[in-house]
């Protein structure tokens, strides 16, 4: 049975149809360097396409980048207060009231290893903000 075309995927029927045909490949996965293990790539590559274009997912806000990395990495208010200068500071930052200047983000970044991408990023009361002075 000749094997059908990889293209890329533009409707839900597709989708699902490259899901059906992805899945056998977690049963039995393929031996690397085989046409099957190229298949499986590109497979998994127009499915991961099609899923960022149609359900892309935003990312995190920068204090719940900031709560998820003190969570996973061990580390307390108290140590965020230490690396951001000052436990109000830290309060305030995880509290939404004080917004992170570039120097906070780097430390966070280069000590705590949180992507600078999302410690950067504006609010949405920020976005509400631009829209507001760009609009008068």
């Amino acid at each position: 049975m000749a094997k059908k075309t990889i293209r890329p995927l533009h409707s839900e029927k597709d989708y699902d149809a490259a899901l059906a045909e992805i899945e056998r490949y977690f049963v039995k996965p393929p031996k690397r360097g085989t046409d099957d293990a190229d298949r499986f790539d590109l497979l998994a590559l127009v499915i991961e396409d099609y899923e960022r274009n149609f359900w892309p997912i935003d990312p995190p806000s920068p204090v719940d980048a900031i709560r998820y990395r003190m969570e996973t990495g061990g580390h307390t208010q108290s140590d965020l207060g230490r690396l951001l200068g000052s436990r109000q500071r830290a309060s305030d930052v995880l509290g939404r009231k004080r917004g992170l200047t570039m120097q906070m983000a780097w430390r966070l970044h280069r000590e705590w290893g949180i992507p600078a991408e999302a410690l950067i990023q504006p609010g949405k009361s920020d976005r509400r903000r631009v829209h507001r002075v760009a609009a008068e």
